[in-house]
Order: structure tokens, then C-alpha cells, then sequence
């Protein structure tokens, strides 16, 4: 369970490299200072500290998750100990699933069966100047 104190305060890029969102805590950081990461719907510096019950909006590539802090840590632990910090809401869940049906319903785009030969190459080349 959370290993610090309840009227400790945490830093953002802190708390969610120990929740497990970024890989590091540089990553971290970088998201918050490029507004991926929203604290009860404003933007804030990775300095700003958490407190058990914010809502953070965190924009993580494709997957947005919207959580309330439950509870503190500055040390990253296990997956289950990082899942214990926060509670994610039903409309973030439902929402990713369904993002996640729409990319697979989408479908990936598949490779070519072969590498363009030298004709391909020339027809790929005339698109491009085309557009630009």
C-alpha cells in the first residue's frame, strides 16, 4: 500500500512514474511541461504536487485515462502497489476500450507483398512532388 504519510504531498512527475504511467521519470516530466498530464482540469508544472483526491487527466499516446489519486508514493513498486495509488473512472475505461475497438475495427495497414521495384520507385517519387 502507499508508503507515505496522508497530508504528504508528492510531486506529479514523481507520482506517476511510481504509478506506473511513464517508463521514467524523465518521461514524466516531459508530459506534464508538454500539458499531456491535467490536474482537476488546469495544466500545471511538474513541480505542482498531488494530493489524494485530484482527478488527473493523463494523455498517454493514443490512450487518455482520467483517474483520482488515492493514495501516495514516491518509490515505484509492483504493478498491483501502482494500481493501489489510483482508482481510474468508468468513463475513462469504457472510453479507451472503445477507442482501442474502433483502431482494430479500423484495421492496421498492411505491408506491401513485395519492395517497390525501380517503376515503383518512380511512380512513389512523382506522388510525392505532387504534394508538395
Amino acid at each position: 500500500m502507499p508508503d507515505e504519510a496522508e497530508g504528504e504531498q508528492i510531486r506529479i512527475d514523481k507520482w506517476l512514474w511510481a504509478a506506473r504511467f511513464f517508463k521514467t521519470r524523465s518521461l514524466a516530466s516531459q508530459a506534464v511541461g508538454g500539458g499531456h498530464v491535467q490536474v482537476n482540469g488546469s495544466r500545471v508544472k511538474q513541480s505542482r504536487a498531488v494530493q489524494v483526491g485530484d482527478t488527473l487527466q493523463i494523455r498517454r499516446g493514443q490512450d487518455e485515462f482520467v483517474v483520482v489519486v488515492q493514495g501516495l508514493s514516491g518509490k515505484r513498486g509492483p504493478a498491483v502497489q501502482a494500481r493501489a495509488l489510483y482508482l481510474e473512472t468508468d468513463e475513462s475505461r469504457q472510453g479507451r476500450e472503445a477507442a482501442r475497438q474502433q483502431r482494430l475495427a479500423g484495421g492496421a495497414a498492411l505491408p506491401p507483398a513485395r519492395r517497390p521495384d525501380k517503376r515503383d520507385r518512380k511512380k512513389i517519387r512523382k506522388l510525392l512532388r505532387k504534394e508538395e
